[in-house]
């Protein structure tokens, strides 16, 4: 279970440890130290606390699809907008976790206006597609809408949060 820590109790060191790991989770301490100028004992003090606060969720390594296509092939990758027939707050639940349960699902946003969930999925092919679609979005009586955007290109990737504090 992840402590708690007061937002006063994260101070600029934490700030900049956060940004470094953003950026490159696979830092030796001894650099991640160097790059914040903090001591490697003092780094690693600080972001196993940040770590076991929860600030840092996971570290994974980020794909080249590009690269990784000679291997696998493109696959399809896919921005779908769902809307519910009835958006209560039990039957956006109940779709939510369907979809999280899945692993085709990268992300999932519940949103406003408009749609009442984006999704970021990753398909084999199309009949990878369309099985997935059948699986979470035909089956359920109440997916009102669906209306998928396939990317042919993926332009920029970052997944960062800016952790500059706010005056």
């Amino acid at each position: 279970m992840a402590s708690l820590l007061q937002p006063a109790a994260v101070d600029a060191i934490d700030l900049a440890l956060l940004e470094q790991l953003q950026a490159d989770s696979s830092l030796s301490n001894q650099d991640l130290a160097a790059r914040v100028h903090i001591s490697p004992a003092t780094c690693l003090r600080r972001v196993k606390r940040l770590r076991e606060a929860g600030l840092v969720e996971r570290e994974m390594a980020v794909l080249n699809p590009e690269r990784l296509a000679a291997v696998l092939g493109h696959g399809l990758e896919a921005v779908v907008e769902v809307s519910l027939d009835r958006q209560g707050s039990a039957e956006q639940e109940a779709f939510e976790q369907r979809v999280l349960a899945d692993d085709a699902v990268q992300q999932c946003y519940r949103v406003s206006p408009g749609p009442d969930f984006i999704l970021i999925v990753y398909a084999r092919d199309m009949p990878d597609y369309l099985a997935l679609a059948q699986r979470l979005f035909t089956s359920d009586a109440n997916v009102r809408n669906v209306k998928a955007f396939f990317s042919v290109k993926r332009g920029k990737f970052r997944p960062r949060i800016p952790v500059v504090r706010r005056a």
